[in-house]
């Protein structure tokens, strides 16, 4: 039998949860942001929040208020993020209400993750991960942590979850995924919706352990709940629950269960209220009614007074909304020696291939996974090559095909102190990890409020190389750039490339190297230029600095017989070739990194030259470049002799297979030295 005052305990939360959903409901117009509450999944929430310690982790989903409550958060910490208050403990008025981020020594870690559909799959068991690498590693947490990811039913359709599942039990994680069932997601019901519920799906992957329990019964819950962490903590094995819950608040403020639930299905539910459920079982046991009346009586006064404490709370500084974006960055300065004394000239891909090296001999915490980057291949493009063999195959191994759980698990690496080097094998297949990309790892740092940067290299081979098809000669450089929150690498020669892997790797954000493939190895006609001097190990070259790769002579410049390209990757050997035909009169610049990007230098050359050119290797309508051309000219129209141009692939909707389309659809030298004589002669 549960000791009693357990039970007492999550009755007065249980009470409080009533009492705060019923505030929001009679005070809608100051409530005024889409929340939901936890009515209905009451018991559930507190049994998992009373079997955590604050060595362990957990993700709650937007539902999960009487979770929180469990933890030890107040009615108060939680309302003023349900009122986007600037003292919301969580993300300062940036987030929505049970969407919390905490980091501290009284609680367990609660990563930041967006609005929950399924999407927390992925960065949670990525905390997993972590944790059992760390066990692997020889270097276990304190405490035997475990990891509680809470997921709605409707979400476990999700193909996500499929993939965190899926590594999981693979991996044999130490996690417990938390299944909340109450029938409903929206308006959609379970019946026209999926084919099986958590349970039965669960029963596809060898290795999962599972349990149905009627989730309104809270003495019943715990007890489960406090056996399966208990078996997570010795075993390091993944668990399904499944608790069958009734939804008694709307779905959301905004989504009225009015709107689409009948009377019939609207009482069944209500039966199965956990409140009165828990009321009667403490009587049961010789509680008096008296005592369980004033508890009550307690919740509504507290609930009413907090609630008007939070209401006069202060709203969050205008000013402050751009904070948070990034972490600062320790390497703002370029150091080491990019070129050694008898130094030898190596290729692209050799330069990152001991770049990593190097980091993952300094760090510990580095590790390296993706496709094909294991100890048999060590990459598609041997990028990889002989660092399992040097350190291990837990710390640089294969992944499936699963470009989300690439991405996405980094999340849940960076929460346990890891720093992950992840690739995704062809810039083309990036598009399922962008999920993950957009609503997890970009936003984390601001909406958290610099809780949870994300630490991670995303390293994505890039561009057309000669005949490699529509699939695997694609530029996404632009869809990239659209995201918020992330950093943008592209090198264009082996310097630049350890240099800024290095910068990367210290960098406390998001990095996604852009490497480009026909370059890797100079066998492109014309790219000889990428193999250059190997630089130091102690070389690092900042984000956000361009690079000169080309000057005019001076007297063509006063003279106004010059002009700049802008450009980066493959780009800069078309402008190198090109330039031949202009001695003395292109300056040509590196961007080596499209975000952040040194908008400063840009504007500089620009104006010194009058004319400027930039080159891109991907289709030109809507693209980063022509908004760079937008931006520069807006900030030298006064010192322009001809409007700035640019020169992109041609506006297709793939590189096509065939060498000769290919070449006709990219830019290359001709087309550049066309462009020049115009611009020149203007």
């Amino acid at each position: 039998m549960t000791d009693p005052e357990i039970l007492l305990q999550a009755y007065r939360l249980m009470c409080t949860a009533r009492d705060m959903a019923d505030t929001y409901e009679r005070n809608r117009a100051v409530c005024k942001y889409v929340h939901s509450t936890s009515r209905g999944h009451e018991a559930i929430q507190l049994a998992t929040a009373f079997a955590l310690r604050p060595t362990d982790f957990v993700s709650p989903y937007y539902r999960d208020e009487s979770l929180l409550l469990g933890l030890g958060f107040t009615p108060y910490e939680l309302m003023l993020q349900l009122l986007a208050r600037a003292d919301d403990p969580f993300s300062g008025g940036r987030e929505y209400y049970a969407h919390p981020s905490y980091k501290g020594p009284d609680k367990p870690t609660i990563i930041h993750q967006s609005s929950a559909t399924g999407m927390q799959a992925i960065p949670t068991t990525g905390v997993a991960q972590g944790l059992k690498f760390l066990e692997q590693s020889g270097r276990p947490k304190e405490g035997s942590p475990i990891v509680v990811c809470s997921l709605g039913d409707a979400s476990v359709t999700e193909g996500e979850v499929s993939e965190a599942f899926q590594f999981a039990v693979l991996k044999k994680l130490p996690i417990i995924y938390l299944v909340q069932d109450n029938g409903w997601g929206i308006s959609v019901h379970a019946s026209e919706s999926r084919a099986m519920d958590a349970y039965t799906y669960a029963g596809g992957f060898p290795g999962m352990h599972r349990i149905q329990i009627d989730g309104t019964d809270f003495e019943d819950s715990y007890g489960v709940l406090l056996d399966v962490a208990a078996h997570v903590r010795k075993h390091r094995e993944p668990w399904l629950v499944q608790a069958k819950v009734p939804l008694l608040g709307h779905h959301t403020s905004g989504v009225r269960k009015e709107f689409y639930r009948d009377a019939a299905d609207l009482e069944a539910h209500l039966a199965r209220d956990p409140g009165p459920k828990l009321r009667a079982r403490l009587l049961e046991l010789g509680i008096e009614e008296v005592q369980l009346e004033s508890i009550e009586n307690d919740a509504r006064q507290e609930v009413a007074r907090q609630f008007a404490e939070a209401v006069a709370a202060p709203e969050p500084e205008p000013d402050s909304v751009a904070e948070y974006v990034f972490a600062e960055t320790p390497v703002t300065q370029e150091s080491g020696e990019r070129v050694p004394q008898n130094g030898e000239r190596v290729m692209m891909v050799d330069a990152a291939l001991h770049a990593l090296e190097e980091i993952m001999a300094g760090h510990p915490e580095a590790l390296l996974y993706g496709q094909d980057v294991g100890r048999r291949l060590g990459g598609v493009f041997r990028e990889a090559a002989t660092l399992a063999e040097k350190f291990g195959d837990h710390r640089v191994f294969n992944t499936a095909i699963q470009e989300a759980y690439i991405i996405g698990s980094t999340v849940g690496l960076n929460a346990v102190g890891l720093k992950p080097v992840v690739e995704v094998q062809f810039a083309d297949y990036i598009y399922p990890g962008l999920n993950q990309l957009v609503t997890e790892i970009s936003k984390a740092c601001y909406l958290s409020r610099g809780k949870f940067p994300q630490q991670t290299i995303i390293r994505v081979p890039i561009g057309a190389y000669g005949g490699g098809g529509p699939y695997h000669s694609g530029s996404i450089e632009t869809t990239l750039l659209s995201i918020k929150g992330i950093k943008i690498v592209y090198p264009s020669n082996s310097a630049d490339m350890k240099g800024l892997m290095k910068a990367a790797f210290l960098d406390p954000n998001p990095v996604i190297m852009l490497e480009h493939k026909g370059l890797y190895w100079s066998k492109v006609p014309g790219t000889d230029g990428a193999r250059q001097v190997e630089p130091a190990a102690d070389y690092i070259l900042p984000l956000g600095k361009a690079g000169k790769v080309l000057e005019a002579d001076v007297a063509n410049v006063e003279e106004g017989r010059s002009c700049c390209i802008i450009t980066y990757g493959m780009g800069v050997y078309w402008a190198k070739a090109a330039a031949a035909t202009f001695p003395g009169q292109i300056e040509i610049i590196d961007l080596r990194t499209l975000f952040p990007l040194d908008e400063t230098f840009l504007v500089d050359s620009v104006r010194k030259h009058g004319k400027c050119l930039i080159i891109t290797e991907e289709q030109q309508n809507n693209s980063f470049a022509e908004a760079l051309s937008g931006r520069l000219a807006k900030a030298c129209w006064k010192w322009l002799d001809a409007p700035i141009d640019v020169l992109g692939a041609m506006n297709l909707p793939a590189v096509p297979l065939n060498t000769g389309l290919e070449s006709a659809m990219l830019p290359g030298v001709e087309k550049v030295v066309d462009r020049l004589s115009q611009l020149i002669q203007e």
